[in-house]
C-alpha cells in the first residue's frame, strides 16, 4: 500500500518533519511518514550537524524531548484514569496510534483543521483503527463557537462525567500571547465541566542570555518569510507562566525541563540548557 498516495498538499513543513523525526526514533508508523518529510530531513541535515556542533542541540533534540515528556505526563494520567484523550493541532502524530495500542480502553479524539483533520481520517482507517474510539475531526481553536470550535468538540465527542486530558504540541508558540491566552482561557473555562482535566502542552521559553538566542531570532524571521507565520514566547520565567494560566482559570501549572527530567533517558541532551518546556495545567 503507497501510504504517501495520499494528498499531502495541506500539510505544513513542520508537519512533515516531525513526523519523519518520529519515525527515525521508531515510534511511529510507516503510513505516517511522507516523501515531503523525507526530503525535508535529508535537507534539514546539515543545518542540524552545525548547530549540534557550534550549540550542542538541534532541533531534533527538542522534538524528541518535547514529545518523550508529554507521554510521560499522559501515561500518568492515564493510571490515574483519565481515558478520554483530546489532541489538538494533531497533525501526522504517531501519539493516538501509539498510545491505543497500549491502552485500547482509551477514547482517543485526534484534532485539527480540517483538510488535515481529512486527511489524518483517511491514515487511521487505513491503519485499521477502530474508528469507535480514536478518530480525527475538524477543529479550529480560534473559532469562538460553531462547529470547528473547540467547546464543541468537548462538548460532542467526550463525557463530561469522565476524567480529560487533553494535548496540544507544536502549536501554542505559533500566536502571539493575546491570542493564545484567549485560546487558553477559553479551554480552561470548557475544561472545568469536567471532574478531572488536565492539559499538556510544550511551550519554548522567552531567551536572553542562552547561547541559542540569537539563531532563534534569525531563524524566527526566515520562518515568516518561508510561512507567513511567526514564533512567538510568551513567558520570561515558571513564575510568569503560573501567573498567566491562573489568569485564565486554570489552579495549578507544572513547567518541566527535559534536560532535568529525562537526564537519565537515552534521548540527547540539549548542551547549554533545553529551549522548550512541557507545561501541566489542571482547573
Amino acid at each position: 500500500m503507497d501510504h504517501n498516495a495520499l494528498d499531502t498538499s495541506s500539510i505544513s513543513f513542520t508537519a512533515h518533519y516531525t513526523a519523519y523525526i518520529w519515525y527515525l526514533q521508531k515510534w511511529s508508523n510507516p503510513a505516517f511518514v511522507t516523501r515531503q518529510g523525507r526530503l525535508y530531513h535529508a535537507l534539514m541535515q546539515p543545518l542540524e550537524m552545525i548547530t549540534r556542533g557550534l550549540l550542542g542541540q538541534d532541533v531534533r533534540t527538542t522534538l524528541l524531548t518535547r514529545h518523550a515528556l508529554i507521554d510521560r505526563e499522559l501515561e500518568k494520567n492515564i493510571a490515574a484514569g483519565h481515558h478520554q484523550v483530546l489532541e489538538l493541532a494533531c497533525g501526522l502524530s504517531p501519539r493516538g496510534w501509539s498510545l491505543r495500542s497500549r491502552h485500547p480502553e482509551l477514547l482517543y479524539i485526534e484534532a485539527d483543521l480540517p483538510a488535515m483533520a481529512a486527511h489524518k481520517a483517511q491514515l487511521l482507517s487505513r491503519l485499521d483503527c477502530d474508528l469507535r474510539r480514536h478518530r480525527a475531526v475538524a477543529c479550529n481553536i480560534l473559532a469562538e463557537s460553531g462547529p470547528l470550535s473547540l467547546e464543541s468538540v468537548l462538548n460532542s465527542h467526550f463525557d463530561r462525567q469522565q476524567a480529560i486530558t487533553v494535548i496540544s504540541e507544536g502549536l501554542v508558540n505559533y500566536f502571539d500571547r493575546a491570542t493564545i491566552n484567549a485560546v487558553w482561557a477559553r479551554l480552561g473555562r470548557a475544561l472545568s465541566a469536567f471532574p478531572q482535566t488536565c492539559y499538556l502542552t510544550d511551550n519554548y521559553i522567552e531567551l536572553t542570555d542562552h547561547p541559542l538566542a540569537g539563531v532563534v531570532r534569525q531563524a524566527n524571521r526566515l520562518l515568516a518569510l518561508a510561512t507567513r507565520s511567526s514564533f512567538t514566547t510568551h513567558f520570561r520565567d515558571d513564575a510568569e507562566a503560573r501567573e498567566q494560566f491562573q489568569a485564565c482559570g486554570f489552579s495549578r501549572l507544572n513547567s518541566f525541563d527535559p534536560n532535568i527530567e529525562l537526564a537519565h533517558s537515552d534521548l540527547p541532551k540539549a548542551r547549554g540548557g533545553a529551549v522548550v518546556r512541557v507545561l501541566r495545567a489542571t482547573v
